[in-house]
């Protein structure tokens, strides 16, 4: 079994992560590590520099081999934003809804071709005497002019997928779920795991 500790105390989030790898992961929050107490703070100037500070400094208290992701939304039109700043995009403690209602102004007016947009997930991979790696996923798509669908969180509801036809808050969790910028991130992650072994 190859376990691996998540820089994050979310369980479901470890579960979720553990549906996607398949059998012969193990994954285990950090606080199941025995750090539980230990809070990061995300402050990097990118998504490789927040998931490797979280990876890192986990790795560093419980002497395991850790994993940890930050993502984000990065629309081409405001060159890049909200990026690592996505969860907060309107403040703080912002909403869901803060958070969208902020980017549709942002974009008012902009015409369809120049609201595109991807997710993207990047996972950092530290290990005792080893250097970090990154493995990056994304999901392209385009922001719509007004939110659609009820599942989904964040801005998932203003997400257009051309593939679909729809937004991602419009998609059976299993279809988003297998095209998200997480589970991308993951299957290249699970993709070098298998080739070092194989190597071995």
């Amino acid at each position: 079994m190859r376990t691996y500790v998540l820089a994050s105390k979310n369980a479901h989030k470890a579960e979720e992560i553990r549906e996607i790898l398949g059998m012969g992961f193990e994954i285990i929050t950090q606080t199941e590590a025995g750090a539980g107490e230990i809070e990061v703070v995300e402050d990097g100037a990118s998504f490789e520099e927040n998931a490797a500070k979280k990876a890192e400094t986990i790795m560093r208290a419980t002497g395991k081999a850790v994993i940890a992701d930050d993502s984000g939304l990065c629309v081409d039109y405001l060159s890049g934003a909200p990026g690592i700043y996505t969860a907060r995009y309107a403040g703080e403690n912002a909403s869901d809804g803060d958070n969208i209602k902020k980017l549709l102004t942002a974009l008012d007016g902009v015409p369809p071709q120049e609201r595109t947009a991807r997710f993207v997930c990047v996972i950092a991979l530290a290990r005792p005497g080893k250097e970090t790696r990154f493995f990056r996923g994304e999901c392209e798509g385009r922001i719509t002019a007004e939110p659609k669908g009820e599942s989904g969180f964040g801005y998932d509801p203003v997400f257009y997928t051309e593939k679909y036809a729809r937004t991602l808050a419009e998609l059976e969790p299993y279809i988003k779920n297998a095209i998200s910028h997480r589970s991308r991130a993951l299957r290249a992650f699970y993709d070098a795991v298998m080739e070092e072994e194989a190597e071995l």
